[in-house]
């Protein structure tokens, strides 16, 4: 029986969308972008592994445009094209629900960007449940900036420091040892009740070590607490019908833990690259996985390192021949990414851009799939190849 993977390289676009103007994103392409910031750089970057699958043919074909470094050249290795967001929004659980077959039906909750920017009532409620001194921060901010400004006095009153983005969150950074993780954690599922009544898609826990701005460092205990899905999504249907069901890094968290199987966590994309081929060589016949690659996001698009960016993406295209080899007949793999981060862009948020689709596996077939006008397409070929019971958004391929 068929087997499914999907890996999503978190926030790895290839050109705005045509709404993107609507968010503030016109003109955004992070993989566009990063290649070009090689390229003027004088610096080598290529893809081959990823070319052959179909990334620069997909990046020309959503922006009219070959990115530096890219060939697009024929053969391809397997069916690629771009896909357009359905919901709106350009935040991760939007873009993870959609792919796997659920376009949010709702607008998300967000924050102002005045100073303070959360409800009083919500931070009153939260001091006195987490019976806490008070709070900092209370504003839109860089996670690493604001830990690196206010670690200190955070370490020194006791207060967590709580901030927003342009995503429709809630995050709370705290110190593993003067706060502790176990606190963190209840402090966050108080505060994920609290913010249910305004619609926030997320509350995240930012644990960070070290003793001062220059050692603050963000650490793997990271932890979502997300809004369970609506409807049924691709994991749910999978599990529902008794597959074996595995997912990789933050997807237990982004869907809330439903139907997402057994969590594998790890830190960082190399580690993240292990435990998928964990899953792989173990996943039953009929199974789903579904992973998420999470430093092109965290590490070099919110912090916009162009440069960090690249050399992510090229380790990535070294790992992936170790994951072909792994695929078994009858396996479909999809590479795709939830949303943008240009980090050649103005501001450290998300961006609204394509997302590309590379679909492949042994003797699958090659070539064109064009414009796909929901990221829910790839949970109904995914499905279709599973020869599961779908119900859901989107049109196989």
């Amino acid at each position: 029986m068929a087997r499914a993977f999907v890996l999503v390289l978190d926030s790895v676009g290839i050109g705005a969308s045509a709404d993107a103007g609507s968010y503030g994103d016109a003109g955004a392409d992070t993989l566009g972008h990063v290649a070009g910031w090689f390229a003027a750089n004088g610096l080598p970057f290529a893809l081959p592994h990823l070319d052959r699958l179909g990334l620069g043919a997909a990046a020309r074909a959503s922006t009219g445009r070959l990115p530096p470094g890219l060939t697009a050249a024929e053969p391809f290795a397997g069916r690629w094209g771009y896909a357009v967001e359905a919901s709106k929004g350009k935040d991760t659980p939007s873009g993870h629900w959609e792919i796997a077959g659920l376009p949010v039906p709702f607008d998300w909750g967000y924050f102002p960007q005045s100073i303070p920017c959360f409800p009083a009532a919500l931070t009153e409620a939260l001091v006195r449940e987490g019976e806490l001194p008070g709070i900092l921060g209370d504003c839109h901010a860089s996670g690493t900036e604001i830990i690196a400004r206010l670690g200190a006095e955070h370490m020194a009153t006791g207060k967590p420091i709580l901030y927003t983005s342009a995503d429709s969150v809630l995050q709370i950074a705290a110190h593993e040892e003067t706060f502790g993780l176990d606190r963190l954690d209840a402090l966050c599922r108080i505060a994920r009740r609290l913010c249910d009544p305004l619609g926030i898609g997320r509350v995240i826990a930012r644990p960070f070590t070290g003793t001062d701005a220059a050692s603050f460092t963000r650490t793997a205990n990271r932890r979502d607490y997300a809004v369970p899905p609506p409807a049924p999504t691709l994991l749910q249907v999978a599990s529902e019908a008794r597959r074996e069901v595995i997912t990789v890094g933050k997807i237990g968290d982004i869907f809330a833990h439903v139907g997402t199987g057994e969590v594998l966590k790890a830190a960082g994309n190399a580690a993240l690259g292990a435990r998928t081929l964990e899953g792989l060589a173990r996943l039953s016949d009929g199974g789903l996985l579904m992973a998420n690659f999470i430093d092109f996001d965290s590490l070099y698009g919110h912090r916009r390192d162009p440069e960090g960016y690249g050399r992510a993406l090229m380790a990535f295209d070294a790992w992936l021949p170790s994951l072909v080899a792994a695929l078994r007949p009858g396996d479909l793999c999809i590479v795709t990414a939830d949303h943008g981060c240009d980090p050649t862009y103005r501001g450290t948020d998300h961006t609204r851009e394509h997302v590309p689709v590379l679909a492949f596996g042994p003797a699958l077939p090659t070539g064109s799939i064009g414009r796909r006008d929901s990221f829910a397409d790839m949970a109904a070929a995914a499905a279709a190849h599973l020869d599961l019971p779908w119900a859901g958004a989107g049109r196989p391929f």
